[in-house]
């Protein structure tokens, strides 16, 4: 059965394609907003048998790709203060998925690195990931979303620039 959800975003993302007073560009930035709150319901969803939570799973996500960052970077990527990215830290280092190390080139900062204990989880997140892009990029081409990331890159460097 469909989720409310699910039910009502296209009705959503077909109004905004299709309201006649809004500029294609009005309509793609809205339309950004819509797709990528979407994803992250969608993901959340089926991550839920995980027992994961967003903040969980995003945690792990950004210390799988930036192996040994600090407290700082990780806050920094995830956009949150870094006493919430301690906290969520500890938590998932009492959980056994993750682990501070010290560093050798600054003191005062602690590395975050994965477990081992993290990897199975790990691998069924990306198993889910992988299946969310399969869906979401049905249909297009290896051109189209080429084109598509390339458009994307302008659009966050433009955006990033404040």
């Amino acid at each position: 059965m469909a989720s409310e959800t699910e039910k009502t975003s296209p009705n959503i993302l077909t109004q905004t394609f299709t309201n006649e007073d809004e500029g294609a560009r009005r309509k793609i930035a809205l339309s950004l907003t819509v797709i990528a709150r979407l994803m992250r319901n969608n993901f959340d969803r089926k991550v839920s048998a995980l027992n994961v939570t967003r903040s969980q799973w995003a945690m792990i996500a950004v210390v799988s790709r930036i192996p040994g960052a600090t407290q700082r970077v990780i806050a920094e990527h995830l956009e949150m203060s870094e006493a919430s990215a301690g906290r969520l830290i500890d938590r998932l280092c009492a959980e056994g998925l993750l682990e501070r190390r010290d560093r050798r080139d600054d003191r005062r900062a602690r590395a975050v690195y994965l477990t081992d204990a993290a990897a199975p989880l790990l691998e069924q997140l990306q198993k889910i990931a992988l299946a969310s892009e399969d869906r979401m990029f049905n249909n297009f081409s290896d051109e189209e979303v080429d084109q598509l990331l390339d458009f994307m890159l302008r659009i966050y460097e433009n955006v990033s620039r404040g």
